[in-house]
């Protein structure tokens, strides 16, 4: 139960360094925004939580693969 808090007070920590900066400058709150981040953070938790490496390459290759299609927004 501890590790669900502690997740919680990492993606708000997360959104919180994210969102303060881009009040005052859009572009470093835009680079904050592109970083990839979360992505790192959630494989860090499977990680910890003893997912098999296969599940977070996984993870890796999919985030990748949908990450693509949104690229044609920009």
């Amino acid at each position: 139960m501890s590790w669900l808090i502690i997740k919680y007070l990492i993606t708000a920590t997360v959104i919180v360094a994210a969102s303060e900066p881009a009040k005052r400058s859009d572009k470093l709150g835009a680079l904050i925004v592109a970083l990839p981040t979360f992505t790192i953070l959630t494989m860090i938790c499977l990680y910890v939580e003893k997912q098999s490496t296969e599940k977070i390459a996984n993870h890796a290759w999919y985030t990748f693969w949908y990450a693509l299609p949104t690229l044609s927004i920009f």
